[in-house]
């Protein structure tokens, strides 16, 4: 039997009722957790680009709270929940890891079959929703996470349990862009010590990647945007392409190029190594090679946070941004309340922002 004790909460969450409009602080209400579930108090969230992109997507599932990077505090747990209790402190993860399923047993994948990854809303295990507008009627989640509310409701495979000591907004960064960024120079490319990088596109989840490299120690990395080892600037290149300069630079081509844009052009200037792709492509515009490019090594390598698992990296990364060899907190460029949070929108759009933290009873 479930525990009856818990109830239905009433709170403060942002609510996106249509595609590209302003979202609307209001009051709604939250279901207690049911089996396997956990219901989190979110301390700190913060704006992704995924989240803009939903935002900006006609979608069905509207009325719908966005948000998927957080830290918090478990509230309550459901049924048949082990390892968590009130006042852990937790980042909810889009990404799942139940530690039983063969994929989760294996070191090629993060992906658990067991309660798999999904885009749509609902609930992992029975496609519900756990969140309530004012008169009753049904608000859609975001890849189960929903963090743009004061309390939110998690899949017990989603959730991960952090020391205290760190804090909350470098435990916020962890669940997305900070665990995709490093995830995908560490995990998934397995960076060399001493190898060149190159890297496409030098907003959050970019600069995540080029932590990521430092700390496996390659040596040359290249930014194409600005500088970060060496300096790439493409209006001031004359007759040259990207991919003949940065060739010029890496002695034949970087041994790990990152795409973090979403512009399948820009997925072909990588080098002879592994290309790994963290971006979305926009225009769903295919990605195109010749075929002699892999007879000599090449490697095109996709990404779903950044190949890290969740219950298993992100503590072992917040360990590291303790002691500094990671300093995700420089990512953090402006922080508001959440009655603010239309603003974290305005900066990111303007390309004035980051990563913007939003706290939840500011």
């Amino acid at each position: 039997m479930e525990d009856q004790s818990l109830k239905p909460i009433r709170c403060k969450a942002a609510v996106c009722r249509a595609a590209s409009e302003p979202l609307i602080v209001e009051e709604i209400v939250v279901d207690p957790p049911k089996a396997y579930e956990i219901r989190i108090k979110i301390i700190c969230t913060s704006l992704c680009h995924t989240d803009v992109t939903l935002w900006h997507k006609v979608d069905p599932a509207f009325p719908r709270i966005l948000g998927h990077e957080a830290y918090g505090v478990v509230e309550s747990v459901g049924e048949n929940v082990e390892g968590f209790a009130a006042g852990d402190t937790v980042v909810p993860t889009f990404m799942g890891q139940c530690d039983s399923c063969a994929s989760c047993a294996a070191e090629w994948t993060n992906q658990c079959t067991a309660v798999p990854f999904t885009m749509g809303p609902g609930m992992r295990r029975d496609g519900t929703t756990r969140f309530w507008d004012g008169e009753g009627k049904p608000l859609s989640d975001t890849v189960a996470v929903t963090s743009f509310s004061q309390y939110t409701v998690v899949d017990v495979n989603q959730v991960v349990k952090v020391d205290p000591a760190v804090p909350p907004k470098i435990a916020c960064l962890l669940g997305c862009c900070g665990g995709t960024g490093v995830g995908a120079a560490w995990r998934l490319a397995k960076v060399q010590p001493g190898s060149s990088v190159v890297v496409f596109g030098l907003g959050s989840v970019g600069l995540a990647v080029v932590q990521g490299a430092k700390m496996c120690g390659a040596t040359k990395i290249i930014g194409k945007e600005f500088g970060v080892t060496d300096f790439v600037n493409p209006s001031q290149l004359g007759d040259k392409s990207v991919s003949e300069v940065i060739n010029a630079m890496t002695d034949g081509g970087a041994d790990y190029s990152f795409e973090c844009i979403g512009i399948s052009s820009v997925m072909t200037e990588a080098g002879r190594g592994k290309t790994i792709i963290l971006g979305v492509e926009k225009d769903s515009q295919p990605l195109c090679l010749p075929s002699f490019e892999f007879l000599f090594g090449k490697c095109v390598m996709g990404s779903l946070f950044g190949g890290a698992k969740p219950k298993t990296d992100i503590p072992i990364l917040a360990e590291k941004c303790m002691n500094k060899e990671l300093e995700l907190e420089k990512l953090v460029t402006h922080e508001v309340g959440l009655t603010e949070i239309n603003t974290a929108f305005d900066l990111l759009l303007q390309g004035k922002s980051l990563r913007c933290i939003i706290w939840m009873d500011k």
